[in-house]
């Protein structure tokens, strides 16, 4: 057992150590790769150096991960050998545990036997009586220790056959052991030959060339000593198995014969009885004849024993000199370092001498090898001239290699062959460590049976002299060792000297060689270093100038980038003040959801103290009917009543609590929602900044590195060229002494020379000159770039700073989130409360219906109650059978009223379920009414706002109708103004607002980073504008169907006028004036055609302004698709870049990681194989002993097993292999396929970018034809204004002239007419002091005034009816206007075809109206305008050239971002074809892998000897695999994207080492449970032979038990024969099945090795298929070059043309931008005159209608003023003659007549008569009239003067006239007042601004009527005068229905509003002016 855990471990600790140095070497390996990497990639790649950090981090990666996978496949590895070595164990203890439970069996089964045969024996001796026990001891003894040490041999060798494994590795240790003193021994005869010839030898060289001959010699023969040692060693193996084999054969027969004679003696007792006495002598001779024979067989097992000893002391021997053997290796370790220092130095000796001492040297040698072979002859041990042989030729190798290499590479051989040397000699010295270790458990088993064998054997005193003289003999030989070890060192000693001899000459030959190409290489160099420094300073000229232009355009790059930063700030702070503002409006909303939180909580406090109030009330409800019983019956009733009002109000309470609950619930929803959003949104911001902070750092730093290297290179070159420039000054020098030297000889040679030399050095001065001016533009440079890189740092400050502010801001947004949070977790926390407040009423309803129930039921109690008192009281005389009858009887109406009274009860119950029903459905309903009610209310409220707002709108319209009317002629032309300001402006707007939305745009495009923000904000700007546009065309249509409607009506109203006007002056004037009328029609027919042109050129103005604003959407639209097809593009290059790098990453990652798995299971296959190798050797040494044996290794068959496995494995991992080839191959097809189409795609693109480059082309000469043609149509349409308004003057001027003629003509008329009037309305003040005359004549026209004022009172009734109607009709209008906009689209047709027949008469109407226009004001008007749409114009071209700019850009940006993909393609190809050349690289190397794999199999026998030549061919090999590898990983370490996947993994063998870690503290509390057990399983080893010593000697003391014994041995010697038998019959059939596995297993290896070979073929087979992609790819690169070359020419030839176009649209832009201001100033009056403009057509409407109804009106106050005339005409009154006759007084003298003509005219005298009066006397009148009336009347009431009327003395008199008939006409009732805001002043453009006083207006109208004819139409005169204004309205409020107030809404008409107390003045003076 111990011998066997000792071979165990040292295999294990064999392994252990194989790992560790394959582990030590990978680590070297990786390590060493990795900082050749690392300096490899700082070399070659000195540009990359931002990506440096990265690349290293990439390396360390890689390293790590190769690392990982290499440590997986050790830990696997060291897993299968545990596993196996576990399995190994589990069976070899089982098998042990087998064995000792059987053994332990027979012992018992012995000692049961032996007590049986013990009580036989003393029956027997009882029986005989025999004296025969004293002689018969003895023998017993001898015999029964002989058997003893029998069954202990026989068991050893029992263990020895199965511990077979144990045998092998010992013969294995043996056989080193033997090789090592063989090898010590020749080397003390080496050493001892050495010191007896140094005496004789004179020299060193003839030393060293025997030494060399006897190396030679020596090698020979110990290779021949090795290969008989290995025969004599396997001999030796078959001898040792022999006898073991005829050992255990004759302890069975020993058994055999045993068991038989048990058997006889058994049978003997048996048959024993009568004849015991007879026989007693007969048995005891054959008992002394066993004795006898015992005897003879101890002494032969005495004789085993002294053999077993001499080779226990062999053993012993060797393990002695193995101990010497490895003080002596490590005395040589260090002896071979120091003779590797001595070799170099002899060397050199060796090479001087080398030639003369080679003849001699030889002769020498050869007498030296006839002395040596004479020593040996001498010399008694052969094993000693082994080891000098041995030694000589290593020593000989060596000499010989230094005196044959002459150059360093020889010797670096040399050092690596010693090195090799050394490695052999530590894994010898640990073989030897473990191989002694495995000896000294064998001793110590040994020495466990040689004592058994000394107790066995204590009497044989022959044995201790024996091993007395063994001690002697060991003794001995221990100090011929101690001298072997004396004479080692001193050779080492001497080997030493030759080593640093050899060293010594070895340094001087590299010395001598250094020297001589030291010489070379200086003659070389200074030949070669003039032609360098030219060519090298012109190189750095060019240099410095291309380093000048670099940094120029860096600094340009980066200048860009700063302006890039700037906008990116600008775009962050936007979005921070929208931030803002959303928080702003979030906080608002919390305030309200706070405010109704505050009301709900109040209403549920409500709702509590109601809840608190119907409890007491139910209370005292409860004690009423306790005390009240009888009252309480309509009480109830009302309490009930009350109850259920109180319940519905509490319902309708809880609907609108829940209403509001669930508002809160929404706005709380779109809070988080908005919450939501910001933290988005500042999650962006957030990602923005930190972008921007990386970018603007990544910036800064790459500045620095490249301005510091360049600075760098920049100071060592002017180092360098300095010194060159001395250099070649001190040439130039030296060179002009040698020419002054030569000058004797050649004079005019020298001086041509001279002078060439003069040329030069002015040359190099003006060079240096040069190089001097650059050298300070450079410092100049230096010194900007500075400058900029502080600004640079400046402005990252600043950037700092506004990053802090945006994190600062974003954690206030935070808080103010948690705010908001809070505040609804406060609201959630309200509407919880509400639902329990709601539960607690609905316990209270319920509460209520009980108490209902108990309140019916208190009330027919009562009424039982009542009736029995009233039945009671009436007898109180008793009577017992009237009682009793009555009782009875009483009782069953009782019964008959209980019963009814519970049917009653029921159908109640029933119709209160029935009612409680109706009542939820009630309520139910009642909710929803509720909802539809607010709903209701809620439009209900917005119509009266809208109605309020029309009739506001409407009854302005309507008071300023009738004035705009009479002045729609005179300001015909700023209508025209106004329209035109108004379509301009709105135009204006709109493109104003796209402008702005445009210019947003702009700013915003030229940051990357937000084109995402600005996708989003185009489309709503795009909503807006849709939305715009929709709201113009509306509005257009609106204005168009006014305009046809207002036409329409105006025509015929004006036609109803002259008709009217016809009447009038058919009746008023005579026929001579019918001409003038009619001229005055035709003027009116004329007015309103213009009219109607004006209209129609309106309508045109419409139309082009739509067709303006579609024209600009488009182009707008056309933009916004060239800037997202410029995104995308963008987008488009972005994604190219990524994914050419990515498939390249992607590529380079895929083929270095198959490479790595291929060169990895290559290794993992020669490692298989040495492994596979070894176990073969082992195998071959033991199959011999293994065969004759009879049995097989168990070890064999697991390493086959596992060999078989493994070759399993292999097959998947090439499958694995061949499959990720396969998806490789497909992966390259795909990209292959992906590229392809991104070419189409950039194709389609670049098409589309030319289309759209050549449709803007189109639309910008579209946009400036427009221009102009929009140009024309004003010039044209300001001749026609001015035409029209010089039309308009004339026609004013003819109806001033016609004016004056009719006041002239028609004085009477007017004065008769105006007269009655008067007094009619005088009449109406004057009703309350009654008549002064009573004369029958005023009566009765007292009574036709009475009559008049009754019809006037109806028709201002009717009026005001009309008004109400009006008002109807008002609303009704409303809707039919809601119902007209949806016939419009039918509408629109007919307004075509009549625009169409406008356009016609305009047509003819503009013939006649342009030789009467103003060209001054139209001139004004036109250039206003003109400037307009300049300055529109130009904000566009300003617009366009913006985005041409921010194109050229666009295309500049993708200019270089495809040179960026030109040049990354090239690098590409360059990396894939330094992929092509690995690959086929690996792809050698794969192939010499496999030649190597099949020549291991071949080659299994000679392993040792192809290791050796694969170390040589490795190195090289691997030094090529590393430079590939090298290669590929510089490419390799550039890759980010498996950083992540590290991070992943990295986690991944965290957990798996930490299950590594669990699983090896599992293995080491195995091994502890697996020690306790070994430490046992001795322990009871230990006691069992301890028991058995004890019944050995037990044994001798029982000598006359021994027959029974030795019957019941000889039984049990033939049943373990017949069960060794067994056990070797089916150890045989175990044999053979093992064979036939072993067959199984090769025929599997030949299949795996079949399947191989085939996957290798397939692998070329996809090698060449990823070669031919390759070439594949690289032709499709070619094409992709040509395509961007072509395109590139293409770009820049359309660049070249839009910059020649943008120069020249420069001009245009800035004179246009002028214009832009002033129009952005008219935009905001154009908004607001559009919704004047609808409200004012639908005013007009309104009116229309009205006039219809006031003409009507005017007809008949027409016709009664004509029937008043005829009847009042030869009337005078007395109070208007008197006050006639008192103002004739007042009045100047001068204007006198004038009073007496009116006074004439009144009382109907003669124009003639009254001229003749005035003629013959004027003064007397005056003066009479003055004496006469003086005083004037007290009743009439002074007029106030007003201030303008300072100068009444001057005035005329018609005008004092009208004066004091408005005085007199004013009623005693003061005026009523008008209201502030009836009177509110007029602000806009275009008007006279009215002050509050009323007189200013009355006076203004005066002043136009008077002096100012030409602003009024005095057609409408007889109008005004016959329809009242006034109504009956009390003087607190306006009585007027045209004095509502003037809105802002009209700007251009002149404002006319009219009092009700000027209203009579005004018809005084129209019937005056007639």
């Amino acid at each position: 057992m111990s011998s066997w855990f000792g071979g165990l471990g040292s295999g294990f600790g064999q392994s252990l150590g194989q790992v560790g140095g394959s582990l030590a070497s990978i680590t070297g390996q990786i390590s060493n790769f990795t900082k050749d990497m690392l300096m490899e990639g700082t070399e070659e790649v000195p540009a990359d150096l931002s990506n440096f950090g990265r690349e290293e981090n990439e390396a360390i990666y890689s390293v790590l991960r190769s690392e990982n996978e290499r440590l997986k496949k050790l830990y696997t590895d060291l897993e299968e050998k545990h596993e196996a070595s576990e399995l190994q164990i589990k069976q070899q203890s089982s098998s042990y545990r087998s064995q000792l439970q059987k053994k332990e069996e027979e012992i018992n089964h012995l000692k049961s036997r032996q007590t049986a045969l013990q009580d036989e024996l003393r029956r027997l001796q009882a029986a005989a009586q025999l004296a025969h026990s004293a002689s018969g001891s003895a023998p017993v003894a001898t015999t029964a220790s002989s058997f003893s040490y029998g069954i202990s041999h026989a068991s050893a060798f029992h263990e020895d056959d199965m511990d077979f494994g144990d045998v092998i590795s010992s013969q294995q240790e043996i056989n080193r052991l033997s090789n090592e003193v063989s090898r010590l021994e020749s080397e003390l005869g080496h050493w001892k030959h050495i010191a007896q010839v140094q005496g004789t030898q004179s020299s060193e060289q003839t030393e060293i060339c025997k030494l060399q001959n006897i190396i030679k010699e020596l090698k020979q023969s110990r290779s021949q000593d090795i290969d008989d040692h290995q025969h004599e060693m396997s001999v030796l193996q078959n001898a040792h198995q022999q006898k073991l084999m005829e050992i255990s054969r004759r302890h069975r027969e020993e058994l055999s014969d045993y068991e038989e004679r048990i058997e006889e003696l058994e049978n003997l007792l048996q048959q024993g009885g009568s004849g015991v006495s007879v026989t007693d002598h007969s048995k005891m001779y054959e008992m002394q004849n066993t004795i006898q024979i015992l005897q003879m067989e101890k002494v032969e097992s005495t004789k085993k024993i002294e053999e077993l000893e001499d080779k226990m002391k062999e053993i012993y021997k060797r393990l002695s000199s193995a101990e010497h053997d490895r003080e002596v290796w490590k005395k040589e370790q260090k002896r071979l370092e120091e003779e590797h220092k001595q070799m170099t130095e002899q060397c050199e000796r060796l090479k001087l001498d080398y030639g003369k001492s080679q003849p001699p040297a030889r002769r020498q040698s050869d007498s030296a090898v006839t002395e040596e072979e004479r020593v040996l002859s001498q010399s008694s041990s052969a094993a000693e001239v082994l080891r000098l042989q041995q030694a000589l030729t290593d020593a000989e190798n060596e000499i010989m290699r230094l005196s044959s290499l002459k150059q360093d590479n020889s010797l670096a051989e040399d050092n690596q062959k010693l090195q090799m040397c050394v490695q052999i000699l530590e894994n010898e010295k640990s073989l030897l460590s473990q191989e002694k270790e495995e000896l000294q458990i064998s001793l110590s088993k040994l020495s466990n049976e040689y004592e058994v064998i000394k107790s066995t054997a204590a009497r044989d005193v022959d044995l201790f002299s024996q091993v007395r003289d063994l001690k002697l003999n060991l003794e001995v030989k221990e100090q011929e060792l101690n001298q072997s070890i004396h004479e080692n060192e001193i050779l080492t000693a001497e080997l030493e000297e030759l080593d640093k001899e050899n060293q010594e000459a070895t340094k001087r030959v590299i010395l001598i060689k250094d020297q001589l190409s030291k010489q070379q290489s200086e003659g070389d160099s200074v030949i070669k270093k003039l032609k360098e420094d030219l060519d090298g300073e012109k190189q750095r000229i060019h240099q410095l100038e291309d380093d000048k232009m670099n940094v120029i355009k860096e600094l340009d790059m980066q200048k860009e980038k700063l302006t890039h930063s700037e906008q990116a700030l600008s775009d962050l702070q936007l979005t921070k003040q929208k931030l803002e503002e959303k928080v702003e409006d979030l906080v608002d909303q919390l305030n309200k959801s706070e405010k109704n939180n505050f009301n709900i909580q109040k209403e549920n406090c409500e709702l509590r103290e109601h809840i608190r109030q119907n409890e007491e009330e139910l209370s005292a409800v409860r004690n009423e009917l306790t005390q009240t019983q009888g009252s309480n019956s309509n009480l109830k009733d009302d309490v009930l009543k009350e109850r259920e009002t109180e319940v519905r109000n509490l319902k309708q309470n809880l609907s609108e609590i829940e209403q509001i609950n669930e508002h809160l619930k929404q706005v709380a929803f779109d809070l988080r929602m908005e919450n939501e959003k910001l933290v988005v949104a500042c999650e962006d911001v957030k990602n923005q900044l930190e972008e921007s902070i990386s970018g603007n750092n990544q910036i800064s730093l790459e500045k620095t590195a490249m301005l510091e290297w360049e600075k760098a290179q920049l100071e060592a070159e002017l180092c360098q060229a300095e010194k060159r420039l001395l250099e070649e000054t001190n040439k130039y020098k030296q060179a002009v002494e040698e020419l002054s030297s030569t000058r004797s000889l050649n004079t005019s040679a020298l001086q041509l020379e001279h002078e060439r030399l003069i040329q030069l050095n002015q040359e190099k001065d003006s060079e240096i000159a040069g190089l001097k001016k650059s050298i300070e533009q450079m410092e100049a440079d230096h010194k900007h770039t500075k400058e900029t890189l502080s600004g640079s740092l400046e402005e990252q400050k600043q950037l700092t700073q506004l990053i802090n502010e945006k994190e600062i801001c974003i954690v206030k947004l935070k808080e103010k989130s948690s705010e908001l949070q809070n505040e609804l977790d406060k609201c959630v926390q309200a509407l919880s409360k509400n639902e329990t407040l709601r539960q607690t009423i609905e316990e209270k309803d319920r509460c209520l219906g009980y108490m209902k129930e108990e309140n019916n039921h208190l009330q027919e109690q009562l009424e039982r109650l009542r009736e029995q008192q009233s039945r009671a009281v009436p007898g109180p005389e008793p009577r017992t059978t009237d009682s009793t009858a009555e009782l009875e009887s009483e009782l069953s109406r009782l019964h008959i009223i209980k019963d009814h009274l519970e049917e009653e009860i029921k159908q109640h119950q029933k119709m209160i379920e029935d009612q409680n029903q109706n009542k939820m459905q009630l309520l139910q309903s009642l909710q929803e009414q509720k909802k539809e009610i607010d709903e209701f209310k809620y439009q209900h409220e917005q119509m009266s706002i809208t109605h309020t707002q029309l009739f506001l709108e409407k009854d302005e319209e309507i008071k300023n109708l009738q004035k705009t009317i009479e002045q729609i002629k005179a300001q015909l032309h700023e209508e025209r103004r106004d329209i035109q300001t108004d379509n301009s402006d709105i135009f204006q707007e709109t493109k104003v607002e796209n402008m702005n939305i445009e210019n947003g745009s702009e700013k915003h495009d030229l940051s990357k980073a937000e084109t995402e923000r600005l996708v989003k904000g185009i489309k709503e700007r795009e909503l807006e504008i849709q939305l715009l546009n929709e709201k113009n065309i509306s509005l257009t249509k609106q204005i168009d169907q006014l305009s046809k409607d207002e036409v329409g009506k105006l025509t015929q109203i004006i036609q109803q006028k002259d008709l009217e006007i016809q009447a009038l002056h058919a009746r008023i004037s005579s026929a001579s004036y019918s001409q003038d009328v009619v001229y005055l029609q035709q003027q009116l027919h004329a007015y309103a055609m213009e009219r109607e042109k004006v209209m129609v050129v309106l309508n045109e103005k419409t139309r082009e302004n739509s067709q303006l604003k579609t024209e600009y959407h488009r182009m707008i639209d056309i933009i916004s698709a060239k800037e997202a097809a410029l995104l995308k593009l963008q987008d488009e290059n972005k994604k190219m870049s990524s994914r050419v790098e990515s498939s390249g990453q992607d590529m380079f990652k895929e083929t270095i990681q198959n490479l790595s798995r291929i060169i990895r299971e290559k290794d993992i296959e020669i490692d298989a194989l040495s492994q596979k190798c070894q176990t073969l050797l082992t195998v071959l040494q033991t199959s011999g002993s293994g065969s004759e044996a009879g049995g097989v290794n168990s070890n064999q068959f697991e390493e086959l097993l596992q060999e078989r496995d493994k070759l399993k494995q292999q097959v998947k991992k090439m499958e694995e292999w061949k499959q990720q080839v396969m998806t490789t191959v497909q992966n390259m097809q795909h990209e292959s396929a992906q590229l392809q189409e991104e070419l189409h795609q950039l194709q389609t693109q670049v098409s589309v970018d030319s289309d759209n480059n050549s449709k803007l082309q189109v639309d910008y000469t579209g946009l400036i034809q427009s221009y102009e043609q929009n140009e024309t149509k004003l010039k044209n349409f300001g001749q026609e204004l001015a035409q029209v308004q010089h039309s308009i003057g004339q026609l004013c001027n003819t109806k001033d002239l016609l004016l004056g003629k009719l006041d002239i003509m028609s004085p009477q008329l007017t004065s008769g007419s105006s007269l009655h009037s008067q007094s009619a309305e005088s009449l109406k003040a004057s009703q309350s002091s009654g008549p002064h005359e009573s004369s029958q004549l005023l009566q009765q026209e007292v009574d036709d005034l009475r009559k008049s004022l009754q019809e006037k009172d109806a028709t201002i009734r009717t009026l005001q009816e009309n008004n109400h109607r009006l008002s109807d009709s008002v609303a009704a209008s409303s809707e039919v206007e809601r119902k007209e906009h949806k016939q419009t689209d039918s509408e629109i047709k007919q307004l075509k075809e009549k625009q169409e027949v406008l356009q016609n008469l305009l047509k003819e109407k503009d013939l006649l109206i342009k030789a009467k226009s103003d060209q001054l004001h139209s001139s004004n008007e036109n250039f206003t305008n003109k400037v307009n749409e300049n300055e529109l114009l130009r904000q566009a071209v300003t617009n366009l050239k913006e985005r041409i700019l921010i194109l050229e850009m666009d295309i500049c940006k993708l200019k270089g971002e495809n040179e960026k993909i030109v040049e990354a393609s090239r690098e590409k190809e360059t990396e894939y074809q330094a992929l092509q050349e690995t690959n086929m690289k690996v792809s050698m190397v794969l192939r010499e892998k496999e030649f190597e794999c099949h020549s291991m199999r071949e080659k299994a026998l000679a392993f040792e000897q192809l290791l050796k030549e694969r170390e040589q061919g490795k190195a090289g090999e691997l030094n090529q695999l590393l430079n590939a590898v090298k290669s590929m990983q510089e490419k390799t370490v550039t890759f980010q994207q498996e950083r992540d996947q590290v991070m992943l993994a990295l986690k991944q063998k965290q957990m798996e080492n930490s299950t590594l870690q669990n699983e090896v503290q599992r293995l080491h509390d195995k091994e502890t449970r697996l020690n306790q057990e070994l430490q046992r399983l001795r322990d009871h080893l230990l006691e069992s032979e301890d028991s058995h010593t004890r019944e050995a000697l037990a044994a001798e003391d029982r000598e006359a038990k021994l027959r029974k014994k030795v019957t019941m041995l000889e039984e049990k010697l033939v049943s373990s024969s017949n069960a060794m038998e067994n056990a070797s019959h089916q150890a045989s059939m175990q044999v053979e099945s093992l064979q036939e596995q072993l067959n199984m297993v090769s025929k599997q290896r030949d299949e795996t090795a079949a399947q191989l070979s085939v996957s290798q073929e397939q692998v070329k087979q996809y090698a060449l298929s990823l070669a031919n992609l390759q070439m594949v790819l690289e032709h499709f690169q070619q094409e992709e070059k040509a395509m961007y070359s072509a395109e590139l020419e293409k770009q820049n030839q359309l660049l070249a043309e839009w910059k020649k176009k943008a120069e020249s649209l420069e001009g245009k832009v800035l004179s246009l931008q002028e214009h832009l201001d002033d129009a952005n100033a008219a935009l905001d009056s154009a908004s607001r005159l559009t919704e004047q403009l609808d409200l004012k057509e639908e005013q007009i409407e309104e009116l229309k209608k009205q006039n219809e109804l006031h003409q009507e009106m005017l007809d008949d106050a027409q016709k009664k003023l004509m029937n008043l005339v005829n009847s009042s005409e030869g009337k005078v009154d007395k109070v208007l003659m008197r006050n006639l006759f008192i103002g004739h007084f007042h009045t100047p003298k001068n204007k006198r007549h004038e009073v007496l003509r009116l006074m004439g005219s009144v009382l109907g005298v003669n124009k003639e008569e009254m001229e003749q009066l005035l003629a013959e006397d004027q003064g007397g009148v005056t003066r009479w009239m003055t004496g006469w009336l003086g005083g004037g009347s007290k009743s009439v009431p002074n007029t106030p003067l007003r201030p303008h009327q300072q100068s009444v003395f001057n005035s005329s008199f018609s005008e004092l006239f009208v004066k004091f008939l408005e005085t007199e006409s004013h009623p005693s009732v003061p005026p009523p007042k008008l209201s502030v805001p009836d009177l509110k002043p007029l602000d806009s453009p275009g008007r006279k601004k009215v002050d509050t006083g009323v007189s200013e207006s009355f006076r203004d109208v005066a002043e136009s009527r008077a002096g100012r004819r030409t602003d009024l139409n005095p057609f409408l005169a007889p109008r005004s005068a016959a329809v009242p204004l006034t109504s009956p309205a009390g003087p607190g409020g306006p009585g007027h229905l045209l004095l509502k107030p003037i809105s802002d809404v009209l700007p251009t008409f002149t404002p006319l509003p009219v009092s009700p107390g000027d209203s009579a003045g005004v018809v005084l003076k129209d019937l005056l002016k007639q």
